[in-house]
């Protein structure tokens, strides 16, 4: 009863549009006092530091920094113009140059929200000069933007790791299938869409181009062979692959293309440092809860009550889906896999479902939330840069959701899809 009217409590304030993380502190906070006294107030800023001081937690912030440096730097560009050589001959072909701009930038930033500012600016306007709706534009952006929380390096993927006690590097390569594949879905329903509506072939395909642009960016494409080459063979932990993407982003930005100045890193460092300061704080805050919750062992007792009912994985996948379909329609992904997760953990290892494989549902799931209003972040940042409505925007992203929701059933009832490879490397 009592958590129950605390959640209630939260969601007032959430509803009434208190940041989630003070909305999560203060619950937290009250339930402390409530069940141990005032006297317990005191630990608040230990928990809070403790929980946000976890040593792979780094690599968030160290991994925005380098999508913002790359940004910066003229190598986003130079991805954009290598994807449009390869893709530019196809109908529809901006749309494809989107997609795979997408899949490039998420190897290094591991984020949806920077993938959209970074690479929507440029190419959302691009399609609209070419005839492409404004609706089409914003959700092909959004959509292949959610990408990045499915192909390694991915920022909500470390969440997942540290909350649940999960190999980060297992879960960055659990991603890797299914994020290919959501790409070329994605790539199908934009050819699909051209030819119904007659979109434009940008120009005739030119080997000289590819190798030009190719040459170009190749520094570029040097980025997550260096990361996630480092990070899959052992040589660096994904802490320390994120320290290494900045590094490199750098030198490359700033030594290689000479377009990274002074005044560009402070913006960069600057809009780093906000976004990690967004991420962060919910960390800090949702330490306090999990505290509590662990304190009067309500995830066990969650688990108890539905193992109770069904012991079937295939039954209780299906529940929690739908549960973190629905979370993610009023949770940042983030929010939602450090306020959620250590809840329903103990139920994912009472009926023997692999965690690393949990935790690409639960990504993919929270990736679908992104694109889902009324929250919908990514979604809500394509269409800030588009200048389009949210609502008209999302009858034409429903196709690329439906993408999204068909590889997330794929992964939920084929779980070797996804551990295919990590079975083989790690196992």
């Amino acid at each position: 009863m009592a958590l129950g009217i605390l959640f209630l409590l939260l969601l007032a304030l959430v509803l009434i549009n208190v940041p989630i993380a003070v909305a999560l502190g203060a619950m937290a906070i009250v339930a402390m006092a409530s069940s141990h006294g005032v006297e317990a107030l005191p630990n608040v800023g230990l928990v809070m530091y403790t929980g946000a001081t976890q040593f792979p937690l780094i690599a968030i912030p160290l991994f925005i920094l380098a999508g913002a440096i790359m940004n910066a730097s003229g190598i986003s560009q130079r991805l954009i113009a290598l994807a449009s050589a390869l893709f530019g001959f196809v109908r529809g072909g901006l749309s494809m140059v989107t997609i795979s701009a997408s899949l490039f930038f998420a190897e290094i930033s591991g984020s949806a929200v920077a993938d959209v500012a970074a690479l929507g600016s440029v190419l959302i306007p691009a399609m609209k000069k070419r005839g492409y709706s404004n609706a089409f534009a914003a959700a092909v952006t959004s959509s292949s933007a959610t990408l990045a929380v499915i192909i390694p390096p991915s920022i909500p993927m470390i969440l997942y790791g540290v909350m649940s006690d999960s190999s980060i590097v297992e879960l960055f390569v659990a991603g890797i299938l299914p994020g290919v594949l959501g790409g070329l879905l994605m790539m199908f329903v934009a050819w699909v869409w051209a030819r119904r509506n007659n979109l434009p072939v940008e120009e005739a395909f030119q080997l000289g181009r590819v190798k030009r642009t190719f040459l170009d960016a190749g520094w570029a494409l040097l980025l997550p062979v260096i990361i996630l080459g480092g990070i899959f063979t052992g040589w660096v932990t994904a802490t320390e692959g994120a320290g290494l993407a900045v590094l490199a982003a750098l030198v490359i930005g700033g030594l290689v293309y000479r377009e990274l100045d002074l005044r560009a890193l402070g913006r960069a460092i600057l809009d780093g440092g906000t976004q990690t300061a967004v991420v962060m704080l919910l960390v800090a805050t949702s330490a306090l809860l999990g505290d509590f919750l662990t304190e009067g062992r309500v995830p066990q007792q969650i688990a108890a009550t539905i193992t109770s009912m069904t012991d079937s994985r295939l039954v209780v996948l299906g529940l929690l889906n739908v549960f973190f379909l629905l979370v993610g329609l009023f949770l940042h992904s983030a929010a939602a896999i450090i306020l959620v997760v250590p809840i329903v953990m103990p139920l994912v290892q009472a009926v023997g479902i692999d965690p690393v494989h949990f935790g690409l549902v639960v990504t993919l799931n929270l990736g679908i939330g992104q694109q889902t209003p009324p929250v919908a972040s990514v979604l809500v940042t394509a269409c800030s840069v588009a200048k389009a409505d949210i609502w008209e925007v999302t009858k034409t992203n429903v196709w690329f959701i439906l993408v999204l929701l068909f590889v997330l059933l794929l992964v939920t009832y084929v779980p070797s899809f996804s551990l295919f490879l990590v079975e083989w490397f790690y196992r």
